[in-house]
């Protein structure tokens, strides 16, 4: 027989990280409530005459939804068996975010608008509803964005060198002659402005070839744009058989998108369920 201890760590894993019980979802359900009623406190509280008039009660619900928070997060660390690992996971992270504003708030005043990153809990809600067409449509987006990262990572290194050449370039051209280049790093920043289509405006050459560079910089940004495009959406084509309809969470690493046969985690090879 396993000792009591174990069998309560299971049975805390079962009911935060899975929502396949009736007491999971309501666990996920009253966090999700508390998530989007902390956003809104945060919110409320940015509007100043609400902060004059009700800072002392944003203050003292803001702390006691940052205490629930904290003792959930502490709960998670001790239900998994490797809690650095679920630490270091992109909701460990997004966890630990979601209450680390309130308490930088006591050294630096201020810094609890970035409780506002607590939203990005909702994402939980498409494995909470069984919602098993966005958990697998998720899935194969993350799967896409992970397969394309060295792609990517090439053509955004192509895009800074480019960057750099341009700026160098309008600088020599620009520089004599307009204010608005007066440097190589401010003739990067038209160039990046420029190079993604969004054109602020604040910075224009003056020069005939300035502007014939500018006008080919403008035309190159749309290849810029279509070419990561590209390489996303091939991936995503190789991914859409990856099929994944449960909400199962491994015990060892946290990762879930486990078939519904799986008896073994497919991320770290130990056993999902223990009998």
């Amino acid at each position: 027989m396993k000792p009591k201890s174990t069998r309560i760590k299971e049975r805390l894993h079962e009911i935060i990280f899975e929502a396949d019980t009736r007491e999971g979802k309501l666990f996920d359900l009253t966090i999700m409530a508390l998530t989007v009623s902390s956003t809104i406190i945060v919110m409320l509280e940015s509007v100043e005459w609400m902060r004059l008039k009700y800072g002392q009660i944003f203050y003292a619900v803001e702390w006691g939804f940052t205490t629930v928070f904290t003792i959930e997060y502490l709960l998670r660390l001790y239900s998994v068996r490797r809690p650095i690992k679920y630490a270091t996971s992109f909701f460990g992270v997004i966890d630990v975010l979601s209450i680390l504003p309130a308490y930088v708030s006591l050294f630096i005043p201020g810094a609890q608008t970035l409780l506002a990153i607590r939203a990005l809990r909702l994402i939980r809600i498409f494995r909470v509803f069984k919602l098993g067409y966005f958990v697998k449509e998720g899935f194969i987006i993350v799967t896409a964005l992970r397969a394309s990262r060295f792609k990517i990572t090439v053509f955004l290194t192509f895009v800074f060198l480019s960057v750099i050449v341009i700026g160098a370039v309008m600088y020599m051209v620009e520089g004599g002659t307009n204010k608005d280049f007066s440097s190589i790093p401010q003739s990067m920043y038209w160039a990046i402005v420029t190079l993604t289509t969004v054109g602020y405006g604040d910075l224009t050459p003056i020069t005939g070839f300035g502007q014939f560079l500018s006008a080919f910089v403008m035309i190159l940004g749309y290849a810029v744009i279509a070419v990561p495009t590209g390489i996303v959406s091939a991936e995503m084509v190789r991914s859409t058989k990856q099929v994944v309809t449960n909400t199962q969470a491994c015990p060892v690493c946290s990762h879930e998108g486990h078939d519904n046969d799986a008896d073994y985690c497919k991320y770290c090879g130990s056993k999902l369920n223990e009998d």
